[in-house]
């Protein structure tokens, strides 16, 4: 399954095996990890399940989406990055979606959810990617975008 899918539409690929008491709905909890795990703060992803009417604090949600064990795992050296950023809609707002990957190995290794998109944007995005990695000597493939391009 393409990555970029796992942030809209079908939640089955959220394992919720973790859950020991069921206080929470589980399309609501999927949908809090979803939003959480595809770059939402906590507090924008509690405010999304309030509208659903579920009251959870931020920790709770945040205890969710690490116990789902969804986030890229920090410390990789890749050769190759791919870097790109869609549009994607989440309730009716739009949202750009940057995505790193490392195309051996098909892994993420950093994703971030912006309200829109700018060359400082993509600057921010790329810094968090080299805190999280050593990416020093990786070659980035991006496409003609060219406030990707700029920004590298």
């Amino acid at each position: 399954m393409a990555e970029i899918a796992r942030l809209s539409g079908h939640r089955d690929w959220i394992d919720l095996d973790f859950v020991e008491r069921e206080r929470t709905p589980k399309p609501a909890m999927a949908q809090g990890i979803q939003s959480h795990v595809a770059g939402l703060s906590l507090s924008n992803t509690t405010d999304l399940l309030a509208d659903l009417d579920v009251e959870r604090s931020r920790k709770a949600v945040h205890d969710w989406a690490q116990k789902a064990n969804l986030q890229p795992e920090p410390g990789q050296s890749p050769n190759q990055i791919a870097l790109d950023e869609t549009v994607i809609r989440i309730n009716d707002q739009q949202f750009w979606l940057y995505a790193a990957a490392d195309p051996e190995t098909n892994d993420l290794l950093h994703v971030r959810l912006f309200s829109t998109t700018t060359k400082a944007l993509t600057e921010i995005c790329l810094r968090e990617l080299q805190h999280k990695h050593d990416v020093e000597t990786a070659v980035f493939l991006v496409d003609g975008a060219q406030h990707l391009q700029t920004a590298l």
